[in-house]
């Protein structure tokens, strides 16, 4: 198993030349608004995708023509009747007061419903009053004076954004507000000019008064709904010890350096990505990936920025900074994950699009019925007022994005990075699950278990054999060199190495040809394979892995070496969850029968096949692809691997999932990486996603019975322009409230 080294820049999924800005967005009010946002900035020209966030509210957008800015992308969003600030440096770990509310805009909110709610008090009192047989009406002008200012002042929000809706030829949730509350405001004040005592102040006073407040507890549970990014972005500490020449120095983390040696006493928090130079201790990484027990690191072993240090002292030479340090890689992945739509949110977009139209429509033909057919045209104003304010499209813009921000974020402190919404959305789905087997349900650090030459001494092929072998990131590459070195055998590194992908490999060592690799290899080359000698010690079929060793100039076999690679504790128990859970294993692997058949056999897979090369591993996730239950159709296949052979697999399977422990490349085409090699997170992220998806249509469900259901109450006068108010106003808090109980979630596979 290699190393987890410095990544490099995560490919982006975009042609070369395209470029990508975010913006931080204000003034959105509901689905409506993502969609007008995105049409306007979709016909900049140059522009190639762009990704609008209610939940986040935050725009993505990808560009490659040269003439534009980000600045113009900004204009154009003002345009559009919103505001947009640029996010600077989107691949560092990302400033919380650029994308979420900050605690003192969350007072100022909270102080506003307080003076609306005292201002209205007055106004509604009576109201309150009338059922219980007691009659008292404010005197004179005093309706107006209390309702004037919830209006105009406190209803000004609404006012700026119905009017950037008009000019831009839109509409959105501000505008049915304003059209309810200033028609219920405005036939009050004609009434009491007219002397009338028929006044509605308190109608359109409540139902501002009631948005706001449901504005406030929809931005309070946002704000919690980015809690575990926060968390994330609160782990790594802001200064780091330095050892210098001169003495160990404390500087801010801006100042370190990629090679700069950082001193991380015991009991401290490690600051930067490293690898270990000096000393030994536990560390704790938790924090990070989710792993519980803590883990030795001893000189050459990788730490990682954010994870606390046990009660040993630890000299780290730093290998990764900002952006590319794992911990804001992570960041970035659950922010792309959190930016996606999910493939369920396009029956939400094609709603949207029609929404404010048809409310707007049905409440005119309210109005019109009602004062045609009672002649009643105040009562029919009012239920027209109701059906205009009842309308929410709020809820159904929030719920989706609310539910996978908590369902990533959860997902990413259990160490179980989603790569976007659309992997989120395929992982519920997963019938079957394919295993690579080295990395993956086994350790991945094999080790010789016996050397078998045909001729000469176990010391001069071993010696050869890492001669071949020295420089590659194989784990039995690994376990041949680390075992020479441990003998102190000298070698000089083979010459004009050439790699046989999934047989092995063939160099020049001591101007002879040596071939090392599988027995496929060896057949290919018609090198006749002999028995060995040393045969007490051979067992051939109880599960070793064999690399082979000949020289080719000669066609002449040289021996073998064996290796055992033990079983990760938790494989078995991540088999037996998984067909728990219905989903049927197989392994594939490009180790030998017997190999395959052994760790099979110990972890519960009944399924396995052998000797398969990287480019037939992927043949054959797209035949499991095919094949389906009787009357259904074919299977939805999800790939597990850690090595750079099985990137073509993890990129055909339906979803990838990587170990992090593995190679970059393996992780770059997954959707979902694990934070650390333990197999019992593949059905965490399966029941995470599961979860999360339930959300979704739980919610989208409510929002729309919300509508379906309110809209015709508030059309045949069954709800009053208040109640409507305030039904509308916690159907957005509600929406985000349901999908806050995704905190919850507890990994069944710790229990």
């Amino acid at each position: 198993m290699s190393e987890p080294q410095p990544s490099q820049p995560q490919p982006t999924g975009f042609p070369v030349g395209t470029k990508t800005v975010d913006l931080a967005i204000s003034g959105m009010s509901c689905t409506s608004c993502v969609q007008r946002l995105e049409k306007a900035l979709s016909q900049v020209q140059g522009v190639e995708t762009v990704q609008v966030n209610l939940a986040t509210e935050r725009a993505r957008v990808n560009y490659g023509n040269r003439a534009i800015t980000p600045e113009i992308l900004v204009q154009q969003v003002e345009k559009a009747g919103y505001k947009a600030v640029l996010i600077k440096d989107p691949l560092s770990i990302p400033d919380q007061t650029q994308t979420k509310a900050a605690p003192s805009d969350l007072d100022h909110q909270g102080r506003l419903v307080m003076v609306g709610a005292l201002l209205a008090l007055p106004l509604v009192v009576p109201m309150v009053l009338e059922p219980f047989g007691l009659h008292f009406m404010l005197p004179g002008w005093t309706p107006l004076i209390f309702a004037l200012p919830i209006q105009f002042w406190l209803g000004a929000r609404f006012y700026k954004a119905a009017w950037s809706a008009l000019r831009a030829g839109a509409g959105n949730m501000d505008l049915l507000v304003v059209l309810g509350t200033s028609a219920a405001f405005g036939l009050s004040v004609y009434n009491l000019f007219m002397g009338s005592r028929a006044l509605y102040f308190e109608s359109a006073a409540v139902i501002i008064v009631m948005v706001l407040l449901g504005k406030y507890l929809e931005s309070r549970a946002k704000h919690q709904t980015s809690q575990a990014l926060r968390s994330l972005q609160a782990i790594i500490p802001d200064r780091a010890r330095l050892r210098r020449p001169d003495g160990d120095q404390e500087v801010s983390l801006s100042q370190v350096r990629l090679g700069d040696l950082v001193v991380v006493g015991p009991g401290e928090k490690i600051p930067v990505d490293g690898r270990v130079l000096q000393g030994s201790s536990l560390v704790d990484e938790s924090l990070v990936s989710g792993e519980g027990l803590p883990r030795t690191k001893s000189p050459g072993d990788i730490v990682t920025g954010g994870t606390l240090n046990g009660d040993g002292q630890l000299i780290v030479t730093t290998v990764a900074l900002g952006a590319e340090s794992t911990l804001a890689r992570m960041i970035r992945l659950v922010e792309n994950a959190q930016m996606a739509k999910a493939p369920i949110q396009r029956l939400v977009d094609r709603v949207s699009n029609v929404f404010v139209p048809t409310v707007l429509g049905i409440a005119f033909l309210t109005f019109f019925l009602w004062g045609m057919v009672t002649g009643q045209w105040e009562a029919a104003l009012l239920h027209g007022v109701a059906v205009l304010v009842i309308a929410c499209p709020c809820a159904l813009g929030l719920a989706t994005p609310t539910s996978i921000m908590v369902g990533t974020g959860m997902a990413a402190q259990q160490g179980i990075l989603i790569k976007d919404a659309e992997a989120l959305e395929t992982a519920h789905k997963v019938t079957t699950i394919v295993f690579d087997k080295t990395g993956t349900l086994t350790q991945g650090r094999p080790e010789i278990v016996g050397i078998f030459p045909q001729s000469g001494d176990r010391e001069e092929l071993l010696r050869i054999t890492a001669a071949v072998q020295d420089g590659s990131e194989h784990p039995l590459a690994k376990a041949v060199v680390d075992s020479a070195k441990k003998q102190n055998l000298s070698y000089v590194p083979a010459r004009n190495i050439q790699a046989v992908p999934g047989k092995g490999v063939v160099g020049q060592v001591d101007k002879q040809t040596i071939v090392v690799g599988s027995l496929a290899l060896m057949n290919s080359l018609k090198i006749e394979v002999l028995p060995p000698k040393v045969s007490k010690d051979f067992v051939p079929d109880d599960g070793l892995t064999v690399s082979y060793v000949a020289n080719q100039d000669q066609t002449k076999f040289l021996g073998m070496i064996t290796f055992r690679d033990a079983l990760k504790p938790e494989a078995a128990k991540a088999i037996r969850i998984l067909s728990g859970l219905g989903i049927k294993t197989v392994l594939i692997t490009g180790d030998n029968p017997a190999s395959a058949r052994r760790v099979a056999q110990e972890v519960g897979i009944a399924d396995w096949r052998a000797e398969v090369l990287p480019e037939a591993k992927a043949n054959m996730v797209t035949s499991l692809k095919g094949t389906g239950k009787e009357g259904k159709g074919g299977e939805i296949v999800a790939m597990v691997g850690d090595g750079i052979n099985d990137a073509p697999a993890l990129a055909t399977a339906d979803i990838g999932i990587a170990m992090a422990t593995g190679t970059d490349v393996a992780m770059h085409t997954a959707g979902i990486t694990l934070m650390h090699g333990n197999p019992l997170l593949i059905p965490d992220a399966l029941e995470i996603s599961r979860k999360t998806y339930q959300k979704i249509k739980q919610n989208l469900f409510w929002a729309f019975i919300y509508n379906i259901l309110g809209i015709p109450l508030a059309a045949f006068g069954l709800l009053s322009p208040m109640v409507a108010g305030a039904a509308m106003a916690l159907s957005s808090a509600s929406v985000v409230g349901s999908a806050l109980l995704l905190k919850r979630w507890k990994p069944s596979s710790h229990r």
